[in-house]
């Protein structure tokens, strides 16, 4: 009987070929990370030896996020294109010679002209990564697989953050910048070596010879595979098809909301908190617990996304964050005089709840993207949803100062923001037209 590879792939007990795609996308994107955050580690030597200021420095800082937005969707594009496969290995190529092209700056312009070549790098391999793992994952395992994979990048820096000590003792910055993008190079190898388009994108292609041979890597038996037929309306005319027009909505204002809220709290958060009396090494605290309950609402959206649906994932991660910020800035404006321990407890614990609610919310839109879009756009339908959060991204970075300024000592400027913010998040709940079903219903069917 033909179906499609989706459908068969989810029949089938999970097999090698897919756990070691998915391991080798997790990989890039832990090297993405590495590569990504090594700047902002290394910035006080790069400074002290450039002779600039910080705020000239943020030039160099912010030339890789402009670069990953216009990389997810140029990325993506390419992928679409000519393949996920070749399409990955190219951008992880271009971000590990931005990396090691960086060792050789002499100035902050010089610096952010190859951090926007690693930017282009990063966004490309980000889409291209997700899009080619979910493929080869079934059903019962994809929205936790593409949600793991996206703690990969901070997972990256976690690991860049550790080894920096270590090398410095021998290697000076651009030592370590020519070490990282070099290791880096490996694993272009590894891509070219054991990954595979997959079955789905190449029948959207119309290689269905092509396809099946791919296919014989998890399916045994005999077996005819058909096209995919879910939202056959958004399979011509790439992501700005017709038929595309209510999920482009629903994730872009989406998108944009959750990384305005991530990247404001991100940035920011040091600066609002020590605002209101506590000492820097608190606020950094508070931060740090935020890394950490980010990694893990970011798996366990996954599997909250496989067992409810997204649909009510994203109503119940719009109407808790609310809640949390409203918490938040009530707290933070009660505070009266030095805070005490009890006052330092309830910060951390709010931040850390709410870096855990927009990481899960965040994580939660790749499930959704991977799910929604077909084969034939699906790397720059994910490259678009990035692409738009990069606005949000920016917006927050550029005038979240001005919001806590404009308070005068009162923080409720800054969190309405982001309160609205996280009304809109539930867009991806209401406007979203083609949501991952609850596990039952799998089932069911």
């Amino acid at each position: 009987m033909a179906t499609t590879f989706s459908e068969a792939i989810s029949r089938a007990p999970l097999k090698t070929f897919s756990v070691v795609t998915f391991a080798v996308c997790m990989l890039v994107l832990t090297c993405d990370g590495m590569d990504a955050q090594l700047l902002g580690i290394l910035a006080p030597d790069v400074v002290a030896e450039f002779a600039v200021d910080r705020g000239t420095f943020g030039w160099a800082m912010s030339a890789a996020l402009v670069g990953f937005g216009l990389g997810s969707w140029g990325g993506g594009w390419l992928g679409d294109t000519v393949g996920r496969r070749w399409s990955l290995a190219i951008a992880t190529v271009v971000f590990s010679l931005g990396t090691i092209g960086a060792s050789t700056a002499d100035g902050v312009w010089e610096m952010a002209a190859w951090r926007l070549v690693s930017g282009l790098g990063f966004g490309s391999a980000y889409a291209n990564a997700i899009a080619l793992a979910g493929e080869w994952l079934p059903d019962r395992w994809r929205s936790v697989g593409v949600t793991t994979l996206s703690v990969g990048t901070p997972a990256g820096g976690f690991v860049i953050a550790a080894l920096v000590p270590t090398l410095n003792n021998t290697y000076d910055w651009r030592g370590i910048f020519v070490i990282v993008g070099t290791a880096t190079l490996v694993v272009v190898v590894l891509i070219v070596a054991f990954l595979r388009d997959s079955p789905s994108f190449l029948l959207a292609r119309g290689r269905t010879e092509a396809a099946h041979d791919s296919a014989r890597r998890v399916l045994d038996g005999t077996f005819e595979l058909v096209p995919e037929q879910r939202a056959a309306a958004g399979t011509r005319g790439g992501v700005f098809a017709t038929g595309n027009g209510r999920l482009n909505l629903g994730v872009g204002i989406t998108f944009a909301a959750a990384a305005l809220v991530a990247y404001a709290m991100l940035s920011w958060g040091t600066t609002f908190i020590t605002a209101k009396g506590f000492t820097l090494d608190q606020a950094a605290a508070a931060v740090a617990v935020g890394g950490i309950t980010s990694v893990v609402a970011s798996i366990a959206a996954g599997l909250l996304v496989q067992w409810l649906g997204s649909r009510v994932v994203f109503a119940g991660i719009s109407v808790s964050l609310l809640a949390t910020l409203i918490g938040f800035v009530l707290v933070l404006e009660g505070l009266d005089g030095t805070p005490d321990a009890n006052d330092q407890t309830m910060v951390i614990t709010l931040y850390g709840l709410s870096a855990a609610i927009f990481s899960g919310g965040i994580a939660s839109l790749y499930a959704l993207m991977t799910h929604a879009y077909p084969p034939s756009c699906r790397s720059a339908g994910i490259g678009f949803g990035i692409f738009v959060g990069r606005v949000g991204a920016v917006a927050a970075t550029g005038l979240g100062g001005w919001l806590i300024d404009l308070g005068e000592g009162s923080l409720v400027p800054f969190f309405a923001v982001l309160a609205v913010a996280a009304v809109l998040m539930s867009a991806a709940a209401i406007v979203v037209d083609r949501q991952v079903p609850p596990a039952r219903s799998l089932r069911t069917a």
